[in-house]
């Protein structure tokens, strides 16, 4: 650690600072470093405070609980408890958001969003470069056409059928003038009413429909197109437009180490040379950032369309601090803060244009801030992006901010909590399973909760999905900023998700998140199905649902499972707990495809473990479950996650070792100790015994 005006960092830290991160963007390094100190001794006592009175809003709120006699009280009574301690704040007088130069990806394209672990190299590039992606292979290889392909090669028959899917989805959303796309002969389409042609690239035509393109190739000499009438080998659809590279819940970083590598992957990003090498197939492959994509337009001039994604940026909330930057009084420094500084001065050499490629063409810097409680917080995230564009000569609002929408008092306050950053905010989205796990910690002593596969009946979870689209609406963000949806998280049931997620452009929101490109792909085609713009017309003429079914608490009105019922949820959350645990705390794998208890893949982060450890927490509180019930479905989920995890390399069992392993005593820990976890948040027992694996590894 170096000492620099009043601060201890980490010189790996400095050392990719001064070497790699302010090289060509103007900022001199004692300037940077006399700066940041200035921003934390500014902002990190307010940080501490704000989660002082987290704490305090839930002491009072458990005492509130506990008077009553029903654990729940009146509806009445209860809000009007929660104004009385600033839980709930007057709602603002009626505003428009008013965020400048923010790119058509986030403003106006209704269109499919990834999340990525920025640690995995690999995967970021794969997300980075989900903009385009084929529509034949999207079906091909996956469920979504029902059966496999037959024998090791090319299936006919199986083409034959993805090959007819594609036409009647042409014939639905961009129909010909006349005739069907079953019977095009490959020349130059005339469209009906609603989609263009609007350029051609070699022999392929460029369609435009609700915002979106798809790409015609016409390959005469290709497998598929040589034996098609039209030529057609394939349909290359404009997918995920945008990215989220993520610092929080899908890493593992709880070090200088991996602090350092996650902000090299995000600069090797805006500089346009990031690169992951591996092997595929027995060849060694790198793969790159795709290019723009060229076209000549119908008047015989050039454009290009981007490449890539656009990518945003998730740094992480305000409970977390890192050992990569000590304070003046030794402590710790808030790792949200070091990241809204560290992200924003990269983001620098994408405003600069220093790289071969652009990520905004508007010349934004856009990160997404979770887990914010309330406007107090989100506008101490504002003033703090104000403090930063100071530091780094940047105009105002310069550094927008997205909005999770995941925790309750956020929820209840959110035309509050838009209001606090509407001139930088460029999206808002909610994330059903952090939301879930604040739900039940902050009602934690109101009594036993539903079970968990009946969370998504609760009348709170209807009145908190329509009230974001309904607010955000009021609040002018059509066509000025992104309304969003959480995740489809099984990779591997795209017909379930090709039948189920059209819900999202159909509840207005403008995008929606998928866990892989190829998802993408196959969740764009809803985008086309449905016109979200003239979907929130219509919403916005609703009335925005209330508090009362918001605030309602998903406590079991009759909490008389039987044991085998009680037995079932305690294994299938301990399984999803150890299942996603053993990697995290094991290997660093802060978000993987981890089987569940019926050996289905789901992608996994910590909002998972959020839910499942706060719901084992709060049986056991209630005398739902017993410690030895708990224990004893931690005991039997061990083998079960060790035989699923059997033949993977650096794998260690639990099973046999629970005295040992500190995955397993981690995932104990997060129900054990669930009670008093902060908010129900997993990732200070995560980085703990994270950090004591690394230390035991040298």
């Amino acid at each position: 650690m170096t000492n620099t005006y009043g601060l201890s960092i980490a010189d790996p830290l400095i050392r990719f600072i001064e070497d790699k991160a302010l090289p060509g963007t103007g900022v001199e390094a004692e300037k940077f470093w006399a700066g940041m100190a200035d921003i934390f001794a500014r902002f990190a006592p307010e940080n501490r405070e704000l989660l002082a009175i987290r704490a305090r809003m839930e002491e009072q709120i458990d005492r509130w609980h506990i008077q009553q006699s029903n654990g729940v009280g009146d509806a009445e009574s209860y809000q009007q408890f929660l104004r009385d301690i600033g839980y709930l704040v007057p709602e603002p007088e009626a505003f428009t958001i008013a965020p400048e130069k923010v790119d058509t990806e986030l403003a106006q394209l209704a269109a499919p969003q990834l999340v990525v672990p920025i640690l995995n190299t690999r995967f970021l590039l794969n997300a980075a470069n989900a903009r385009w992606g084929s529509l034949y292979d999207a079906l091909y290889g996956t469920d979504a056409i029902a059966g496999e392909p037959a024998g090791k090669g090319y299936d006919a028959d199986r083409g034959a059928r993805v090959i007819g899917w594609v036409r009647e989805f042409l014939d639905d959303t961009v129909p010909l003038a006349e005739g069907s796309w079953k019977n095009w002969d490959g020349s130059a389409p005339v469209l009906a009413k609603g989609a263009e042609l609007v350029g051609t690239a070699g022999d392929n035509y460029l369609l435009r429909h609700n915002g979106l393109h798809l790409e015609l190739v016409i390959d005469r000499n290709h497998p598929i197109g040589k034996d098609d009438p039209a030529g057609l080998a394939d349909v290359i659809m404009e997918a995920a437009a945008t990215t989220i590279c993520d610092l929080e819940d899908s890493v593992a970083a709880v070090d200088t180490e991996d602090k350092v590598a996650a902000y090299t992957n995000w600069l090797g990003l805006l500089q346009g040379d990031l690169e992951a090498e591996f092997e595929k197939g027995g060849k060694r492959m790198t793969r790159r950032l795709n290019p723009d994509r060229a076209y000549r337009a119908k008047d015989g001039s050039e454009f290009a369309l981007s490449g890539r994604s656009l990518l945003l940026v998730r740094n992480v909330g305000h409970l977390m601090t890192t050992p990569v930057v000590k304070l003046a009084d030794g402590g710790e420094a808030p790792e949200g803060i070091l990241d809204a500084i560290v992200t924003s001065l990269i983001g620098l050499h994408d405003l600069q244009q220093q790289g071969p490629i652009r990520n905004s063409r508007t010349g934004s810097i856009y990160i997404v801030k979770p887990k914010m409680h309330g406007p107090e917080e989100a506008a101490f995230t504002n003033r703090l992006f104000n403090a930063v564009e100071d530091l780094l000569g940047l105009a105002r609002h310069t550094i927008k901010v997205g909005v999770m929408d995941e925790e309750r008092r956020t929820s209840a306050n959110l035309a509050a909590s838009i209001h606090a950053v509407k001139d930088r905010v460029f999206f808002i989205n909610t994330g059903f399973l952090d939301r879930t796990g604040d739900e039940m910690h902050t009602s934690m002593r109101a009594g036993p909760m539903v079970r968990k596969g009946d969370m998504k009946s609760s009348r709170w979870i209807s009145a908190y999905e329509d009230r974001n689209v309904q607010i955000g609406l009021a609040c002018g963000f059509s066509g000025k900023a992104q309304i969003g949806k959480g995740m489809w998280a099984a990779p591997d049931r795209m017909a379930d998700m090709l039948e189920q997620k059209i819900g999202h452009p159909l509840s207005g929101a403008s995008t929606a998140w998928v866990p892989s490109p190829t998802a993408a792909v196959l969740h764009a085609t809803h985008y086309h199905r449905v016109d979200v713009a003239q979907r929130q017309a219509i919403r916005a003429r609703e009335g925005v649902t209330g508090l009362d079914s918001l605030l309602t608490i998903p406590v079991a009105t009759s909490p008389d499972w039987d044991a085998t019922a009680i037995r079932e949820e305690l294994e299938n959350n301990a399984q999803g707990i150890l299942g996603y645990v053993v990697r995290w705390v094991d290997q660093g794998v802060g978000c993987s495809k981890v089987p569940d208890i019926h050996d289905i893949g789901l992608m996994e982060d910590r909002a998972t473990l959020r839910i499942s450890s706060q719901h084992m927490a709060n049986w056991l509180l209630h005398g739902i479950c017993s410690a030895d019930d708990v224990d004893a479905a931690f005991q039997r989920m061990a083998a079960k996650v060790d035989g699923q995890n059997e033949g993977t390399a650096d794998y260690s069992p639990m099973s046999g070792h629970e005295g040992t392993s500190q995955a397993y005593q981690a995932a104990r820990a997060l129900v054990f100790d669930g009670v008093n976890q902060p908010n129900g948040y997993t990732e200070p027992l995560l980085h703990h015994y994270r950090q004591i694996v690394k230390n035991s590894a040298g």
